[in-house]
Order: structure tokens, then C-alpha cells, then sequence
């Protein structure tokens, strides 16, 4: 008789081992490898390699060339929510959905499905973590009490896809969240990887059956990771994150995976009393309150997706008063802005090494892009010397480990964006001449950042006239 194998899964990771250890060696989390129920047999038992042994049936292959029409979408109406989503939800899609605890999931999703049967859709709500009452209260609250929309409270699965299944499937169905669910398949808790797994995978079945569009809200770990294994992700068809800062009204619905648009698409919303309100225009409301007369500040001509966003890049250099100096960062990655602070100390004699630095993207916004580099380097020198760059200047580059200042792409893009928002000066890397933009702004090139240095010697702003009268 075959033997049962015993398998062991970490609850943070998904990493399997064949015995318990109090660390998990994959993501170096204590105390969270569990037992799970293991397959039965050895390799080459079991009904599935019994299965095997006979012929498969053939399957059709067709050229490449074929032509295919454009999947229908579900348009919600709600633009920021249609534009990270690829132009709408696709028919029998499935979408993963992560945040921080208490960022607005639930009431982005709840605007977005109010807004959805607003125009008709059939949209379905299931809650697990809240009561029918709590969810009704956040309706009301948002304005949305009379939205044609069907709720429901439930954790177990099976009861869920049998009410999903006895009735006109619906358009849309939202399962908040998919930690909270669970399968009498399995003998495991709420929550635990094989749940997760089994949970998300009946859930994406019901979806390709039946042409609904499933969205699956997920939590988040402390590292910003949805939790979970990283197989539900590839088993989904958008993996969809909504982030922001606690201290900023704004949050970003950002697409890190669309197998139905472009991925690294952003939405941005407001969040105010009666909940969230759509950016049009993210650019213009980062740079609402900048004060272009400041030094350390810098305008950075960015892409996020397909979107030009410009945001306020603001750095600071202060003596430090300790051993071993601060570098505070926030809205970008720590690791490239010292490798801009080598680049700035080896190869353009700035002593940077007994000084704190802090850096912050204003508005909330994170920037993934190397594009960002020549602006934080522009920000950095700019507070060591207290020369403001021109309050009507835009910047973007990347910077090698030399300090050559290289091209970026859709340079055009960046700029007709600045152009737009009333700016008449780029400083921007080195091109030839068949590849230079022909939006209207008068723009400097800059090779390398000894180019940027002389520039900001020769063109500060008001406070260095000042100084110089």
C-alpha cells in the first residue's frame, strides 16, 4: 500500500521542504513552516502517472499569422480604474488586487463595482473579513447605497462557487479576500499557502468557465509582497498593486503584471471624505505646491505605463553629526541613489562622505525608472552648492558608473508633458541630431555630470542672483 508523503510548506514563502525546520531558508521567516497533506506513492504511482502511460489525445495547432479580434471589455466608467485594467475588465479574466491594510482597497473596488452596475453590469460582492452591515455603512458613506450591487458574507468556497453557479453568471465578482477563504478539500487553516493556492485556483476555473471577471483582493506582507506564494500571481491574468503613503491623500493603482494591456500602467486617486476621486492629471497636482525658488529641488519628466507624470524629486545635504552618515529615502531605490553619490564623489570631487542625505519624491509617488537619475543627481548638487535649478526646467537621464549621462526612451513624450504644464526648459541627455525631440521647450543637452555641474554654476536661480547683487 502506498505510503503517505509528509510535506512541509512555508506559510510566508510557499518554499517546501521534506521535514520541519524552525527557519525557513528561503525567505528567512521563523516559525512558519507547517505540514501540509502530501500526494500518496512514489515517482511513477498514483492515478496520475497511470495516466500518462496511455496516448494523449491530439490537439490543434494553427499558424501564427492568424488574425485575432480584441478580447470585449466590462467599462466601469470609473477612467484611473479602466486605464490600469488595460481599457476595462476582460470576460472570464481574473484579477489580483494587493495593498497595505487600510490603504482603500475595499472602496476603490466598491466605487468601481457601484459604477460598473451603474451601466448595467451584473456585479456581485462577496466579503469575507466584513459583515453585510459594514459593508452597506461604507456604501452609504460613499454615496453608493442605491447602486444595483449583490453582496454577500462568506468564507467557504464551495458554498460561493454554488451560488455563483445557480444563477445568471454575473459580469463581475469581487472576493474580498482571498486569504479568507477556504476549501473542505483540505485540512489546513484559513490563510495557509495550500488554501491560498486551492482557493484562487477553483476561483480562476470558475472564471474561464463561465466568462466572469473574478477580481481576488490580496493582503500584503511587511516587505510590500501580496502574501502568499508567488504562484498566485501566475495564476492570475493582472496582478494589480494600490499604494500610498499614509501621510499623503494620494494613492497610485499600479499594474505590475496584464496579460490584457500594459503592465506598469498607473492610476492615481485622491482620497477625501466621500472616498476616492480620480487625477486626470497626476502632473499637475504633484506640483501644486512646489516652490521653484528652493534649492535641492528638481523637476523630473518621468513615465509610468504609457503616462508622462512629472513630480517634484527633493533632496537634502546637511552635515552629520554621527559616525556613520544617514541616507533617508523615500519614493525611490536606496541602492541606486548611493551609487549616484559615488558617481558624484569619485568622478566630479563633491565630498559627500561625512554629509547626511535625505531624498524624498513629493506627492507619494514611487519611481522605479533609471530616467530619474540625472534629476536626483541635479537636486543633490544643487544643495551642497544652494543654486536652485530654474523654476520653469525639467530634468531626466541616466547616469553610468563613469558620470556619461545616457539616453532614455520617449523623450518626446516626457517633454510635449512639460511643455503642457507651462514649463520652457529640459536639460536632458546628449542626442544626435535625428533624435532630437521637436516639442517647443528650449532644452540642454548634458553629457556627462561634469556638463550639469557648469550648467548649475552658470544658470542658478533667484537666490544666486541675489547673492550675486
Amino acid at each position: 500500500m502506498a505510503k503517505a508523503s509528509r510535506n512541509f510548506v512555508c506559510q510566508s514563502c510557499g518554499a517546501a521542504y521534506p521535514r520541519w525546520s524552525g527557519r525557513c531558508e528561503a525567505c528567512g521567516e521563523w516559525n512558519t513552516i507547517v505540514e501540509e497533506a502530501g500526494s500518496t506513492g512514489g515517482v511513477g504511482a498514483g492515478p496520475a502517472a497511470k495516466a500518462l502511460k496511455g496516448k494523449g489525445r491530439r490537439i490543434e495547432l494553427v499558424e501564427m499569422s492568424g488574425e485575432t479580434a480584441d478580447p470585449p471589455r466590462h467599462i466601469s466608467g470609473m477612467a484611473e480604474f479602466d486605464r490600469v485594467t488595460g481599457g476595462g475588465l476582460v470576460p472570464g479574466s481574473a484579477v489580483l488586487i494587493g495593498g497595505d491594510p487600510g490603504i482603500g482597497k475595499s472602496t476603490l473596488l466598491l466605487q468601481a463595482m457601484a459604477a460598473l452596475a451603474a451601466k448595467g453590469g451584473r456585479v456581485v460582492y462577496i466579503s469575507g473579513e466584513e459583515a453585510i452591515a459594514q459593508v452597506r455603512m461604507r456604501a452609504r458613506r460613499l454615496g453608493l447605497a442605491e447602486a444595483p450591487v449583490q453582496l454577500g458574507a462568506e468564507t467557504n468556497l464551495k458554498d460561493i462557487l454554488g451560488t455563483l453557479e445557480s444563477v445568471t453568471p454575473p459580469d463581475a465578482v469581487v472576493i474580498d479576500s482571498i486569504q479568507t477563504m477556504w476549501t473542505e478539500a483540505l485540512d489546513s487553516a484559513p490563510g495557509t499557502v495550500a488554501q491560498v493556492r486551492a482557493s484562487a485556483q477553483e476561483l480562476v476555473r470558475f472564471a474561464k468557465r463561465h466568462g466572469t471577471a473574478v477580481i481576488l483582493v490580496g493582503h500584503v506582507t511587511k516587505e510590500g509582497q501580496i502574501a502568499g506564494p508567488r504562484v498566485v500571481e501566475h495564476m492570475v491574468d493582472a496582478v494589480i498593486y494600490f499604494e500610498g503613503e499614509r501621510g499623503h491623500q494620494f494613492r497610485i493603482l499600479r499594474a505590475v503584471k496584464n496579460r490584457f494591456g500594459p503592465a506598469n500602467e498607473i492610476g492615481v486617486f485622491e482620497m477625501g471624505e466621500k472616498g476616492l476621486a480620480e487625477v486626470p492629471n497626476p502632473s499637475a497636482l504633484f506640483l501644486g505646491e512646489r516652490d521653484g525658488g528652493t534649492s535641492g529641488s528638481a523637476v523630473f519628466a518621468g513615465i509610468e505605463g504609457t503616462r508622462p507624470v512629472l513630480v517634484e524629486i527633493q533632496a537634502l545635504v546637511a552635515k552629520s553629526a554621527l559616525g556613520t552618515p544617514r541616507r533617508a529615502v523615500v519614493g525611490w531605490d536606496g541602492g541606486r541613489l548611493s551609487m549616484v553619490l559615488a558617481v558624484l564623489e569619485a568622478r566630479c570631487g563633491l565630498t559627500l562622505a561625512g554629509q547626511d542625505v535625505y531624498l524624498n519624491v513629493a506627492g507619494g509617488l514611487r519611481i522605479n525608472e533609471p530616467a530619474a537619475d540625472l534629476a536626483v543627481a541635479a537636486a543633490l548638487i544643487s544643495s551642497v552648492t544652494g543654486q536652485p535649478l530654474p523654476s520653469d526646467c525639467v530634468i531626466f537621464g541616466e547616469i553610468s558608473l563613469s558620470g556619461a549621462v545616457r539616453p532614455v526612451s520617449q523623450m518626446e513624450a516626457r517633454l510635449k508633458e512639460a511643455e503642457k504644464l507651462g514649463f520652457s526648459k529640459a536639460i536632458l541627455p546628449a542626442m544626435a541630431a535625428r533624435s532630437r525631440p521637436s516639442a517647443g521647450l528650449a532644452f540642454t543637452e548634458i553629457s556627462d555630470l561634469q556638463g550639469l555641474i557648469a550648467y548649475l554654476a552658470t544658470n542658478g536661480g533667484p537666490q544666486k542672483r541675489a547673492r550675486e547683487l
